[in-house]
């Protein structure tokens, strides 16, 4: 089965807490907090790996999360920092957040991208003692890592792109020059996804030839199923153009051609600026050689001498060879000059910014947001006195409770910051 487009729920991990400690070792008069801090959780990258060609591994796990940061830990330790994930998808992923932003395209082996940060680790109470605090009985509480759904849709990654009508002979031509299997048939639409073969050129070296379903007229209005697919011809170097020469040939050899180019350049215009191929196939029938000429003139009045054309039989092998090594120099040509850094740089969502304070209220409730008071709230302990009245001290600093004041909040009243509640008393 292929799969080239999907939807992952990615999770950063959880940082881990800070520890309240407090130094006990005899014969010692006097300890002190030795509270670590908790360890940063996880991040998840995506991982471009060229053994991957489709998303299929990842059809049933929506849902990825990295490993949690350890706790703090007495005598000053800190907690383990968790496990980054790393997901191995195919080349030529392209990453969109919620929104539809573009977040990263992976086209080289081995290039990452981040997709979930890991949460920060809290602080021990050791990092809290000062010349005015000497027993900090506070830690901070590890964040929550990023949470988020992102979409994957994948444009294969191969140096060759085989375009054609339906029964043009693709999955033929790509079965007698590679090692690929794919389906053939006498009937149209045998292609119902794409394939890939390596083809091997003697001991010069190989390149990669993508198959896609046959296109049908309209296809770039969602006729038949090429317009699943035309994404994937993005990717590719160079475009083959196999024309069927069978007497039987729908639409006939010299304009199949013109129809191919207008479907393509009403998908993506710069398709058809591409370094491109044209092959007659079925040479082998009756006639072929007259309808071979009619396709060379064809081409010849819509590119002049830019575009080679070449006759082959992929069923019995004739012509094969020679087009094999006509890809394989323009490939190389088209190839010179494309340099890939050999360390490449871990791709990064863009930064988010800062979030105001802001109030609102909302069915009695007095709902505060704003980055810097959310990370305050969310690292708090409420359940630890010290803990709480640092946070009150924060309020007050941040000009949080004259904001409510402002409000117009009374005692007795609900406030919410992120997934916290309080009540609220002057």
């Amino acid at each position: 089965m292929f799969v080239d487009e999907l939807e992952l729920e990615v999770i950063g991990g959880r940082g881990g807490d800070g520890m309240v400690s407090f130094r006990r070792e005899k014969y010692v008069p006097k300890g002190g907090p030795d509270g670590g801090d908790g360890g940063d959780g996880g991040n998840v990258y995506l991982l471009a790996d060229p053994s991957k060609h489709s998303f299929l591994d990842l059809r049933y796990k929506r849902r990825l999360r990295a490993q949690n940061g350890g706790g703090g830990k007495t005598k000053n330790r800190h907690g383990a920092t968790g496990a980054d994930l790393f997901v191995p998808v195919p080349l030529g992923t392209i990453v969109y957040d919620e929104r539809k932003r573009l977040v990263a395209d992976l086209i080289r082996p081995g290039q990452e991208a981040l997709v979930a940060q890991g949460g920060k680790g809290g602080k021990g109470n050791a990092r809290f003692a000062s010349s005015r605090r000497r027993v900090p009985r506070l830690a901070e509480k590890g964040l929550s890592g990023v949470e988020q759904v992102i979409n994957l849709e994948l444009k294969l990654m191969a140096q060759v792109g085989l375009v054609g009508f339906p029964n043009a002979g693709k999955s033929t031509l790509l079965g007698r020059i590679s090692e690929a299997k794919p389906k053939t048939a006498s009937y149209p639409f045998t292609t119902l996804t794409p394939n890939l073969g390596v083809i091997k050129v003697g001991d010069q070296g190989s390149f990669i030839m993508a198959d896609m379903p046959g296109l049908i007229e309209g296809a770039h209005h969602g006729a038949g199923l090429g317009h699943q697919f035309l994404r994937h011809v993005e990717r590719n170097l160079l475009l083959l153009f196999l024309i069927d020469l069978s007497p039987e040939a729908h639409p006939v050899p010299d304009i199949a051609y013109s129809q191919l180019l207008e479907e393509l350049a009403a998908y993506n215009p710069k398709l058809s600026e591409y370094p491109r191929v044209v092959v007659g196939n079925k040479l082998d029938l009756s006639d072929a050689e007259k309808r071979l000429s009619a396709l060379q003139d064809n081409v010849l009045q819509i590119d002049g001498n830019n575009t080679p054309v070449f006759g082959i039989s992929a069923a019995t092998g004739e012509g094969t060879r020679e087009l094999i090594h006509f890809l394989y120099q323009r490939i190389t040509e088209l190839n010179k000059g494309k340099t890939a850094s050999d360390e490449e740089e871990v791709i990064r969502p863009p930064e988010v910014e800062e979030e105001p304070l802001a109030i609102n209220e909302i069915d009695e409730v007095f709902q505060v947001s704003g980055s810097a008071v959310e990370r305050a709230a969310a690292r708090t302990d409420f359940d630890n006195e010290d803990a709480l009245l640092r946070f009150q001290n924060y309020c007050r600093r941040s000009g949080l409770e004259r904001a409510l004041k402002k409000a117009g909040i009374k005692d007795g009243d609900t406030v919410r910051i992120g997934k916290e509640e309080f009540t609220y008393y002057e």
